[in-house]
């Protein structure tokens, strides 16, 4: 395995590799279903800090375009064990994220980056930039890791948990002005006349 620019290696950085090439892709698309392994699933966790991803499928449909890109849709259907942020009890979270995703080669990319850019000035909604054709191919493993972990929730939460700060009765001799009332006291416990 080689290391990355992060210095990780590439398992931790991608753990869900499955490269499906664009050559190959027939006229008339392709669809492609994937499920996780063990190991895969063990790895996800740890690169997302994850108690464990319990399952991980996706199902992708390539479809591609005369001028050499490839427009894929589909989406992950997954199952993470996390820890509630309220109560620290284990917690399960079902992830449903769809894919929407437009594959250019490189020497595209600036071209219709340029597009987007064009788009983003007019009133209608603006399409993401197209990630890059590597080599000839695309990861939907990757485009599945991704989608899996920017759909986790950050704060999770038990849904019957709710948070409650305990809340003392104010002591009336414990505020800021207290030491002031303690020094214009007299030495026998009376106010001093004026107060």
């Amino acid at each position: 395995m080689s290391g990355g620019t992060t210095g990780r290696p590439d398992a931790v950085r991608d753990p869900w590799r499955v490269l499906v090439n664009v050559a190959q892709i027939p006229d008339t698309g392709l669809h492609r279903e994937i499920v996780a392994d063990e190991a895969v699933r063990k790895a996800m966790a740890e690169a997302a800090e994850l108690r464990e991803v319990i399952s991980a499928h996706a199902t992708f449909d390539l479809q591609p375009k005369r001028d050499g890109s490839c427009h894929v849709t589909g989406r992950v259907l997954a199952r993470v064990g996390q820890t509630c942020v309220v109560t620290l009890d284990p917690i399960e979270n079902e992830i449903i994220e769809p894919i929407d995703v437009m594959f250019a080669p490189p020497e595209q990319i600036p071209e219709m980056a340029d597009l987007v850019d064009d788009a983003e000035a007019g009133d209608e909604e603006t399409p993401d930039p197209p990630e890059p054709i590597t080599g000839g191919f695309i990861d939907i493993g990757r485009l599945a890791t991704d989608a899996l972990f920017l759909a986790i929730d950050p704060y999770p939460r038990k849904a019957d948990a709710v948070f409650e700060q305990e809340v003392e009765a104010p002591d009336p001799e414990n505020h800021p002005f207290a030491a002031l009332k303690a020094l214009k006291e007299k030495p026998n416990g009376k106010k001093p006349k004026g107060s």
